[in-house]
């Protein structure tokens, strides 16, 4: 151990360079003029201890620390594992909006530890907070046109950032991240029922009409449909994902992003689709990229006749606005809001329709029992049930 002297703190300083430990041990206030640094060689070591002592730290420096060690994997999960390349996305974007957010207002952004301050230093520091919130959120709602969701989004990520510095850094804002309410929405998911997911598999002259690129994206979209896989796990298929046990065939998966295992029976129309490219390509499915893949979906849904006009409604400070196209006045059509997604949200309300138990949909979508994401599936799921119990029952009363 090195006990180091440095600007009138003493910290006792651990000299393996991994794991990296360092606490206050004593406070020394006499003779701070004679306080010398010695037996301190490590140059990040000692960039850590400048940190400690700075009462006020700039924002975006801790910011980048906090990205580098998330990209590095030294800042592990609650359950050990490493951050995701995705939430690491997700935390970049923030900075970017943050960054654009303080030029815009020509404010800096930094942040006090808040463990040894007056209560005057405390109410202070809290309405500095409160006015960087009000202005955050009306930049986000007015000059970036973002809605409940993604404001709120945005929030928690802020929120688990003073997490990890009181955490990491000991940088103690007490219960300032509180002040980045969360707002949330429930936005309707847009999924094809039984009837235009049968068109797609059994219309022979529907598909016939269609060019080979769109032929493509309606077999990838259709198997889609069957498993209920993202579509990041669907394109990198391969052989050695399908599994054929007697005359049944499987799929079977580990997902990256939940970090899951499925294994799923194909139905035969989904078994028809990969025997149509075996031997011809090395994933199971022809590789399309995202962007032309919901484009194409797009279109083959306009072709398919599903043009009917939909009421899109988001949230802005919990009021719902109607949303239109961009650089137009007009509504969406059903087939303007397929994307990706659209296959794995068919997948799961229909099995979830159908009456199949919530915990074996689960099994093949890898939700957790949890799952808020889940939980809106089965409520959509419910509606519909409720809706064709009701056109049931004006049938029989009808007969009658």
């Amino acid at each position: 151990m090195i006990y180091v002297l440095y600007k009138a703190l003493t910290f006792q300083v651990s000299s393996k360079k991994a794991g990296r430990n360092y606490c206050f041990l004593t406070e020394n206030t006499k003779n701070q003029n004679n306080l010398k640094l010695f037996l301190l060689e490590d140059v990040e070591l000692m960039k850590d201890i400048n940190l400690i002592m700075l009462k006020e730290y700039d924002f975006f420096t801790l910011f980048n620390i906090y990205l580098t060690e998330c990209k590095k994997g030294k800042l592990l999960l609650k359950n050990g594992t490493k951050m995701k390349n995705g939430s690491i996305q997700n935390y970049i974007c923030l900075c970017k909006l943050l960054q654009n957010f303080c030029s815009h207002s020509k404010r800096k952004l930094r942040v006090k530890s808040l463990i040894k301050c007056s209560q005057q230093e405390y109410i202070k520091e809290k309405m500095y907070w409160k006015k960087f919130y009000s202005a955050l959120t009306k930049y986000m709602y007015g000059e970036c046109n973002h809605f409940d969701n993604y404001v709120g989004a945005s929030m928690k990520l802020i929120r688990s950032f003073f997490i990890y510095l009181k955490v990491e850094k000991g940088i103690d804002s007490r219960d300032i991240p509180k002040l980045f309410f969360i707002s949330r929405e429930e936005i309707p998911i847009v999924v094809l029922n039984a009837e235009q997911l049968k068109f797609l598999v059994s219309n022979a002259s529907f598909e016939l009409s269609l060019c080979m690129r769109l032929q493509k994206a309606k077999d990838v979209f259709v198997f889609g449909c069957a498993v209920g896989l993202r579509y990041s796990d669907l394109k990198i298929l391969s052989p050695a994902n399908l599994e054929k046990n007697y005359k049944e065939y499987y799929l079977k998966i580990f997902s990256r992003k939940t970090s899951t295992y499925t294994r799923v029976k194909l139905p035969q129309f989904a078994v028809d689709i990969l025997l149509k490219y075996k031997g011809k390509l090395p994933t199971l499915l022809p590789t399309i990229t995202l962007s032309n893949f919901n484009k194409s979906i797009r279109e083959l849904a306009e072709l398919a006749g599903w043009t009917q006009v939909i009421d899109k409604k988001r949230k802005k400070r919990g009021v719902l606005k109607s949303i239109k196209k961009a650089g137009s006045k007009a509504l969406f059509r059903f087939c303007d809001l397929l994307s990706s997604h659209t296959m794995r949200r068919t997948a799961i309300t229909l099995y979830l329709s159908l009456g199949i138990p919530e915990q074996l949909v689960r099994r093949i979508s890898g939700h957790s029992p949890g799952s808020k994401e889940f939980f809106r599936y089965v409520k959509y799921s419910e509606e519909l049930l409720d809706l064709e119990l009701n056109r049931a029952h004006e049938k029989f009363i009808g007969k009658n």
